[in-house]
């Protein structure tokens, strides 16, 4: 046994170094995203399903009309000004921070007074005389805008955790969301696992702990590579002694210090490693679905039951009610938000990984688009209809993948009245399969990198290897975990060994 843990521990070292020190950096990038949003890479860099064609990898999700010959496209592209034929686009971006990452727009609101835009790093107000964007002050920590709806003269403002209202866009008020029924007060594994293996279940303390495991990592690697080479190198009988000497002194240091800070942080190394695999499929299905007690004196231990849920919001005036849609369904609300939400009876196909369209069509009916498809749902009798497929949708009997067989990222029907959405991978396509929508400019395409986060997203999840290996870069993630703790268990093992017959001796 302990001859197998030792081959392990170099060979399978050896083999996967390279994605851990990956999987480290990329790590430490996600988890300050504020402090790389201004960080951005040439997409010509990057394999080619990460290039912009026919408005493909999200670039766009809605539209906004100005009046009959003006229209705003916006997305992770940020905005740009249109014509009535969308032929012409100018850069309507001035007055964000640089960096693709501040671009990144989740709603573009025009109300009778203004326009507004939410993007994941604040508020922000186009001012036409300056003819540029204003950020607006908010009274949350979080910044993180994810939808904008007007109701008469109350602009309300919906973060991933709390929803606030205004008049004037000087005050706002925070509205205490009622707890939804049958509230249990517990949260989802998932989210749980989340947070620990990013360190925010104890904030921007636990974030740094994260971090360092991450440079261990990066060391325990790097120092393991330098290792089996200068060991090769020692035993060479042709190096002259100075040179040996110095690299055994080097060795020496190294194989101290591996052997120290490996076993000292194995525990949360391999803390670190489980969580992370969990966060990905194939594993991720065996918890997708389970949820746990909240973690005492943890982010997670706080009284809004709303906390990072929360990802749309809809005014129906027939019902005189708002809908909102959240990481763990859809729910009703009074217009006061007085009484508690309701889970809404037959909810529609949603990908977990959040609501991208979300209009009222007419009546019950609204239009939800995800990672799932584009259907029309109908919230009183459940009833739901496939927009692309032109079919009623069958809901399967087992959940497969959490997505469908078209990514929806976006929605417009600005373009010659037709029903354009945009698609993941293939870009725009018109549902009713008439006009084609416009083609992407050059000029939009060479002015949108990807951000630093992004990439790193992608490294990360194991994702940007699907460039290489097809479907099969859902496996790189859980595979890579077991062979990483193989390689810590079986370091801890000989660590063991050898000290143990130390003290004999």
């Amino acid at each position: 046994m302990y001859k197998f843990f030792r081959k392990t521990h170099k060979w399978v070292g050896l083999t996967i170094a390279l994605l851990i020190v990956l999987f480290s950096i990329s790590g430490i990038i996600l988890n300050h995203r504020s402090l790389f949003s201004s960080t951005d890479i040439n997409r010509s860099l990057l394999p080619e399903e990460y290039q912009y064609k026919n408005w493909n990898n999200a670039a766009v999700r809605a539209t906004v009309k100005l009046n009959e010959n003006s229209f705003l496209l916006y997305g992770n592209i940020g905005v740009w000004h249109t014509d009535s034929t969308f032929s012409k686009f100018t850069d309507f971006n001035t007055g964000f921070p640089s960096g693709m990452d501040n671009r990144k727009i989740f709603k573009l609101l025009k109300t009778n007074q203004t326009l507004l835009a939410g993007t994941l790093f604040g508020l922000y107000e186009f001012n036409p005389e300056q003819k540029q964007w204003l950020k607006i002050p908010l009274p949350l920590h979080e910044e993180n805008i994810v939808d904008i709806l007007q109701k008469g003269d109350s602009t309300f403002v919906l973060t991933r955790s709390h929803l606030l209202v205004t008049t004037n866009l000087n005050t706002f008020d925070t509205i205490k969301l009622p707890q939804p029924e049958n509230y249990d007060n517990k949260v989802g594994l998932f989210k749980t696992l989340w947070v620990i293996h990013s360190g925010e279940i104890y904030g921007e303390l636990g974030k740094l702990l994260v971090d360092l495991m991450a440079l261990v990592f990066i060391f325990l690697s790097v120092g393991g590579v330098i290792l089996f080479f200068s060991k090769r190198q020692l035993k060479r009988k042709k190096t002259d002694k100075p040179k040996q000497e110095s690299i055994r002194k080097t060795h020496k240091w190294n194989l101290k210090w591996h052997n120290k800070v490996g076993w000292i942080t194995a525990i949360f190394l391999i803390l670190t490693t489980l969580t992370g695999m969990f966060l990905r499929p194939p594993l991720l299905i065996v918890i997708a679905n389970n949820r746990i007690s909240k973690i005492p004196f943890t982010e997670l231990d706080t009284p809004n039951p709303w906390f990072d849920v929360l990802r749309r919001i809809m005014y129906v005036s027939e019902e005189d009610q708002f809908i909102l849609s959240t990481s763990e369904g859809f729910y009703s609300f009074d217009k006061d938000f007085k009484n508690k939400a309701k889970l809404v009876e037959s909810q529609p196909p949603a990908s977990v990984m959040g609501v991208t369209v979300f209009e009222h069509l007419y009546a019950e009916n609204i239009m939800i688009g995800s990672f799932e498809g584009l259907f029309m749902w109908n919230y009183k009798t459940g009833e739901i209809f496939d927009l692309i497929k032109k079919q009623p949708y069958i809901r399967p009997e087992m959940k497969g993948p959490p997505v469908g067989d078209y990514k929806i990222t976006g929605f417009s029907i600005h373009y010659k009245g037709q029903p354009i959405a945009f698609e993941y991978q293939h870009g725009a396509m018109n549902i009713n399969g008439e006009n084609e929508f416009t083609p992407m400019p050059q000029n939009i395409i060479e002015n949108a990198p990807i951000s630093l986060w992004n990439l790193a997203l992608e490294v990360h999840t194991g994702r940007i290897y699907g460039a290489f290996l097809g479907m099969f870069y859902i496996l790189v993630v859980p595979l890579c975990g077991i062979l990483i703790l193989l390689t810590i268990v079986g370091g801890v093992v000989v660590w063991f060994k050898f000290h143990s017959k130390m003290r004999k001796q």
